[in-house]
């Protein structure tokens, strides 16, 4: 049976020590969804929403976040990011917008978390940017794709 990590023997808990851990090159991507109504997604793609270049916000948005994550996410290390980007895709078919967030550090831990809280608060960005055009807005199918290096390995869902 596998132990939870962030637990100490009396379940209390604790950081994980990683001091013992090798450095390596980590990667982690992360996508999500946000469906809408026609009008906000034609605005988007317009370039008309009233507050400005939606993606151009959402996308620092995202970037900031992979920096912000230990200080949102209980129990992660600070980490010293070498990469961080946000990328979107138009859904016609949806009628929505797919994000992707890649991170990268050369370190002793994952960037899962670093990736998931990117892509996350990008999408909200989109939903603050929109929401005026319309509050049903969805965001769903956040998740991690991609993970490589470390003890642990590769995953890959891609």
């Amino acid at each position: 049976m596998e132990t939870l990590t962030h637990l100490d023997s009396e379940g209390k808990a604790l950081m994980v020590d990683v001091s013992s851990k090798h450095d390596t090159m980590r990667t982690a991507i992360a996508s999500g969804r946000i469906l809408m109504n026609r009008k906000a997604f034609e605005a988007i793609g317009g370039g008309t929403v009233l507050k400005g270049d939606v993606l151009a916000a959402a996308r620092i948005a995202g970037i900031m976040a992979t920096k912000q994550t230990p200080n949102l996410i209980p129990l992660c290390h600070s980490l010293l990011l070498t990469s961080a980007k946000v990328d979107f895709r138009f859904l016609d078919d949806e009628v929505g917008l797919e994000a992707t967030c890649t991170v990268e550090t050369e370190g002793k831990t994952g960037v899962e978390m670093e990736a998931l809280t990117g892509v996350s608060v990008a999408l909200l960005t989109i939903y603050d940017f929109c929401k005026a055009l319309d509050r049903g807005m969805q965001i769903s199918d956040i998740r991690l794709l991609f993970k490589q290096g470390g003890k642990s390995g590769t995953y890959d869902k891609r």
